[in-house]
């Protein structure tokens, strides 16, 4: 393999004007790089990436980061997608995508830093807020540059890009309130996460607002995976008085909670309402009614933020809010005692 001294040799400069070159140095001359940049085609030679970040104390990459298992992500349809937004974003910018993903919530601040420390990233996108984050306060105290997809804590000065998920739980209970349903529950994600928090309480609020019952074990926590959506509808099902209608706080756990109730018949007696309009969500039996989220859009607006503080200077946190919008299919199409 044809080393930098091959290539000054077959040029017939020094090695350190090879390095000027690659480095895209003004001081040489064009007759002189493009001399370079011939031995090196010639020769088949590539810069070696690593060396040339230490010197440029740049990698042209960024991290993201996505504290689960690989089989959990992936098996929701929300990661696939942010990432393609966050990478469609990047390759426009000439920028690559280094992903980090944990078995555990826990493990999600050393991965974190080592990326930045050891110097592989420029910056990070995290893909999920927690309350009372650790994570946020020490990216900020060290001033690494990093975005959330996601909200943080009030008084964070904290560049992030969400949805309006306390809107999201109004806007579901709201829906199932038109159809005639009183009993309503409510299937969550981890509690500890902010999309989970902010969604229950856009839940809570239509609740007393409409002034419905609100049993004890009418919200159940989940862990957005369609077998926790499973378990969870399962539980309410058995309770002695069970919900007409459910909103679940991610798609995947309605496809769970729909197929609990198909085994049961009861997919015409209780109505279910997920979050984020996946692709295949339309095609479910029943279709499934949802809360439309630009998910494509967060990753890429998310990936915006970033590249806007590392190449065009732009300081101080900035928060952006995507719209929602409900989608209503056959899942809640219908009418509590009246039919469709």
């Amino acid at each position: 393999m044809a080393n930098i001294k091959d290539v000054a040799r077959l040029a017939g400069v020094s090695p350190s004007t090879v390095s000027r070159v690659i480095a895209g140095s003004s001081r040489i001359s064009p007759e002189t790089q493009a001399r370079v940049r011939e031995a090196m085609r010639a020769l088949n030679y590539y810069p070696n990436a690593n060396a040339r970040s230490l010197v440029r104390r740049k990698t042209h990459a960024i991290g993201v980061i996505i504290a689960r298992p690989a089989e959990q992500a992936f098996a929701n349809p929300f990661f696939p997608e942010v990432l393609r937004g966050i990478g469609s974003e990047l390759r426009r910018h000439g920028y690559d995508l280094v992903l980090s993903m944990t078995a555990a919530p826990d493990e999600e601040q050393g991965a974190c830093m080592r990326l930045l420390k050891q110097r592989r990233v420029d910056g990070v996108i995290l893909t999920s807020s927690r309350a009372h984050d650790e994570l946020l306060t020490e990216l900020a105290a060290e001033q690494y540059p990093f975005v959330l997809i996601g909200r943080a804590a009030p008084g964070q000065a904290v560049s992030w890009v969400n949805n309006d998920n306390v809107a999201v739980g109004e806007m579901a209970v709201e829906h199932l309130v038109g159809r005639g349903h009183r009993r309503i529950a409510m299937i969550n994600g981890p509690a500890d996460l902010t999309v989970s928090i902010d969604r229950e309480q856009g839940f809570r609020q239509a609740v007393d607002r409409f002034k419905l019952d609100l049993p004890a074990g009418y919200v159940v926590e989940g862990d957005f995976t369609k077998d926790g959506g499973y378990r969870a509808m399962a539980e309410l099902l058995s309770r002695p008085d069970p919900p007409t209608g459910v909103f679940c706080a991610d798609d995947a756990m309605a496809v769970g909670a729909l197929m609990a109730l198909k085994e049961r018949g009861l997919t015409r007696r209780v109505a279910v309402i997920g979050v984020n309009d996946d692709p295949l969500t339309a095609l479910l039996d029943p279709p499934l009614s949802t809360v439309r989220i630009p998910v494509f859009d967060l990753g890429a607006t998310a990936a915006r933020l970033l590249l806007d503080s590392l190449t065009q200077g732009v300081r101080g946190p900035r928060q952006i809010v995507l719209p929602s919008q409900l989608v209503v299919r056959e899942s809640t199409n219908w009418v509590v005692g009246g039919g469709n």
